[in-house]
């Protein structure tokens, strides 16, 4: 199923055919549920991380915040709990921190949940995906209360989904080794990016094309970050808030 991404530009400040935009319009009876829940769907992708992360914070073991995660994505879908979301408040974000709140808070039907066996499929979920979900949670755990543990986990795993479609987007314009040989100039990395002559002789380029080439990767880069944002939120000026908050949690100490 086709969910179209609005760009922004000659529009109001709504976005209608945003992914949370089409949730939002189901809870109004506006779209049909299949279609939101297509779109839930693709956006709950992203947020599988920092949501393991939360309820690890909160105390679960592995295979237990796995199943709840699981869990409470299925309750979404199955209780139609986007139909309460606040549409003046807007962010995908929120809506879900709120709403793993209060799935938690049930302790005695969430723990007949893990007894039941807990992870219902709404998500397919692969082995290598819990894995980097528990690495986010050991790499921000510490010294980190729940919510900014969320927070911390959910800008990782944007700028990874950013990253991803990006070099989706290189590899099918036949540049995916140029993507990676440049990646470092927007990624970072353990080590400092190499110098533009260094790089330039490697890839056999002058290094004005070079410049180039970083340059418009980066421009690249930031509209990617913007769209994976504008999934996410239901107007501009939302978008413009997420990614100073983005700024925000990165820059954090």
């Amino acid at each position: 199923m086709n969910i179209r991404e609005g760009n922004g530009h000659g529009q109001s400040d709504l976005f209608p055919s945003t992914h949370w935009s089409v949730v939002l319009a189901a809870g109004r009876s506006e779209a049909e549920p299949e279609i939101a829940g297509a779109a839930l769907a693709q956006l709950c992708q992203i947020y599988w991380a920092p949501l393991y992360s939360f309820v690890r914070r909160r105390g679960y073991t592995m295979h237990d915040a796995q199943d709840l995660t699981q869990s409470f994505f299925a309750h979404l879908l199955e209780h139609k709990v986007y139909a309460r979301a606040d549409r003046q408040k807007g962010r995908f974000r929120s809506f879900l921190l709120a709403s793993v709140k209060n799935f938690l808070a049930d302790a005695a039907d969430r723990e007949r949940t893990l007894k039941r066996g807990g992870a219902q499929n709404f998500l397919p979920l692969h082995e290598e995906q819990v894995e980097q979900a528990e690495s986010l949670f050991q790499t921000h755990s510490a010294g980190s209360n729940e919510d900014r543990l969320f927070d911390r986990s959910w800008a990782d795993a944007l700028i990874t989904a950013a990253l991803d479609r990006l070099s989706a987007d290189y590899k099918g314009e036949g540049k995916e080794q140029l993507f990676n040989e440049l990646r470092i100039f927007v990624a970072g990395g353990e080590a400092p990016p190499p110098t533009y002559a260094q790089l330039a002789d490697r890839l056999g380029i002058a290094q004005s094309t070079l410049r180039s080439q970083v340059t418009r990767l980066r421009a690249r880069y930031r509209d990617t970050l913007r769209a994976e944002v504008r999934r996410t939120v239901d107007t501009e000026t939302q978008v413009d808030e997420e990614l100073r908050e983005l700024l925000h949690v990165l820059t954090e100490v």
